[in-house]
Protein backbone atom coordinates (compact mmCIF):
# COMPACT_ATOMS: atom_id res chain seq x y z
CA UNK A 1 0.00 0.00 0.00
CA UNK A 2 2.82 2.41 0.87
CA UNK A 3 4.55 1.75 -2.47
CA UNK A 4 1.35 2.49 -4.33
CA UNK A 5 0.88 5.81 -2.49
CA UNK A 6 4.52 6.72 -2.99
CA UNK A 7 4.30 5.96 -6.72
CA UNK A 8 1.10 8.00 -6.99
CA UNK A 9 2.69 10.94 -5.14
CA UNK A 10 5.78 10.90 -7.36
CA UNK A 11 3.59 10.75 -10.46
CA UNK A 12 1.61 13.79 -9.29
CA UNK A 13 4.79 15.76 -8.65
CA UNK A 14 6.15 15.08 -12.12
CA UNK A 15 2.90 16.02 -13.87
CA UNK A 16 3.37 19.56 -15.21
CA UNK A 17 0.39 19.84 -17.55
CA UNK A 18 -1.51 22.20 -15.25
CA UNK A 19 1.52 24.41 -14.74
CA UNK A 20 2.08 24.63 -18.48
CA UNK A 21 -1.54 25.65 -19.04
CA UNK A 22 -1.21 28.37 -16.41
CA UNK A 23 2.01 29.63 -18.00
CA UNK A 24 0.36 29.81 -21.43
CA UNK A 25 -2.62 31.62 -19.91
CA UNK A 26 -0.34 34.21 -18.31
CA UNK A 27 1.55 34.64 -21.56
CA UNK A 28 -1.64 35.17 -23.57
CA UNK A 29 -2.98 37.67 -21.04
CA UNK A 30 0.31 39.59 -21.07
CA UNK A 31 0.21 39.78 -24.88
CA UNK A 32 -3.40 41.00 -24.72
CA UNK A 33 -2.47 43.74 -22.25
CA UNK A 34 0.42 44.89 -24.45
CA UNK A 35 -1.82 45.00 -27.52
CA UNK A 36 -4.53 46.93 -25.66
CA UNK A 37 -2.02 49.43 -24.30
CA UNK A 38 -0.51 49.92 -27.76
CA UNK A 39 -3.92 50.52 -29.31
CA UNK A 40 -4.82 53.03 -26.60
CA UNK A 41 -1.55 54.93 -26.93
CA UNK A 42 -1.29 54.92 -30.71
CA UNK A 43 -5.01 55.02 -31.48
CA UNK A 44 -5.44 58.76 -31.25
CA UNK A 45 -2.20 59.41 -33.12
CA UNK A 46 -3.27 57.12 -35.97
CA UNK A 47 -6.71 58.71 -36.07
CA UNK A 48 -5.14 62.15 -36.39
CA UNK A 49 -2.78 60.97 -39.12
CA UNK A 50 -5.58 59.40 -41.16
CA UNK A 51 -7.78 62.46 -40.74
CA UNK A 52 -5.01 64.71 -42.06
CA UNK A 53 -4.57 62.41 -45.09
CA UNK A 54 -8.31 62.45 -45.76
CA UNK A 55 -8.45 66.24 -45.45
CA UNK A 56 -5.48 66.57 -47.81
CA UNK A 57 -7.26 64.51 -50.42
Amino acid sequence: MFNMLQTFWLKLQSDERGATAVEYGLLVSLIAVVIAATVLVLGTQLKTAFESVVNAL
